[in-house]
């Protein structure tokens, strides 16, 4: 069955929602084939995470998104190679299914084996009320990104294997989980209100916050004041369509 005649049938089906049997449409590129000097960390696809296993969805470690948004972040690569930097991407289209795979992690609160790293002043209970899990994501349209700044040449980050000893995602750089990026005052994925974009952090991790929201923001894309590293493309083709489709 071709994508269009997919689609279409989903879309009779559910009007703007998913499909888990309609393919990806034909505008989904790895991002790797679009630049592959882009450096990439999916979280999602092992166990360093705020779930602390793999996550339903994730079938290899790839950055899939829509075209536009891949040449976008090209471009912002480009701009960034004659300073000896570069983006890094924790997570780029999500697929329904871990969405889900999260709403059913955070409903099951006796599960706290990663509160210490990454949500340690959060009471579990509380991730729906205070927004940090949803039953819906904007990553699953494909024009949303997670990432970071990374100073080259670019050392590898910590080695993380699950059972090993937690720290805090607020604690100062050299402290908490030796992530390559540029400091920007918290891990990724950090459930605390100092990953808040325009939170009270130190001079140099606002420089870099600045210089990822201006450099993404030129490159048409538009943050989340919630988490410094969440952007999506402000144009994104499919705003009103969510996929399901497994990262492969």
């Amino acid at each position: 069955m071709n994508f269009f005649l997919a689609a279409a049938l989903c879309l009779l089906a559910a009007p703007k929602a998913f499909c888990a049997d309609a393919p990806l449409p034909s505008d989904f590129v790895r991002l790797r084939d679009v630049d592959a000097s882009i450096l990439q960390d999916i979280r999602y696809a092992g166990p360093h995470n705020f779930v602390g296993r793999p996550i339903a969805g994730y079938a290899a470690p790839e950055c899939l998104l829509v075209r536009a948004a891949a040449r976008a972040l090209a471009e912002a690569q480009a701009e960034l190679k004659p300073y000896g930097l570069s983006l890094k991407v924790y997570d780029c289209y999500r697929p329904q299914r871990a969405v889900d795979d999260f709403v059913a992690w955070a409903k099951n609160t006796a599960d706290q084996k990663m509160k210490k790293e990454f949500y340690p002043n959060v009471d579990k209970a509380d991730l729906f009320k205070d927004g940090y899990i949803a039953a819906k994501s904007g990553h699953s349209r494909g024009a949303t990104v997670d990432l970071t700044l990374v100073s080259l040449p670019a050392a590898p980050p910590e080695r993380y294997s699950p059972g090993d000893a937690l720290r805090a995602c607020t604690l100062p750089r050299g402290r908490r989980y030796g992530d390559e990026g540029l400091d920007m005052g918290t891990g990724f994925d950090c459930f605390d209100p100092r990953a808040h974009t325009a939170a009270a952090v130190g001079r140099h991790q606002k420089m870099h916050r600045l210089l990822l929201k201006t450099l993404l923001e030129k490159h048409g894309f538009t943050n989340l004041p919630e988490e410094w590293w969440h952007f999506t493309l402000s144009r994104e083709p499919y705003p009103d369509r969510t996929f399901d489709v497994e990262v492969r």
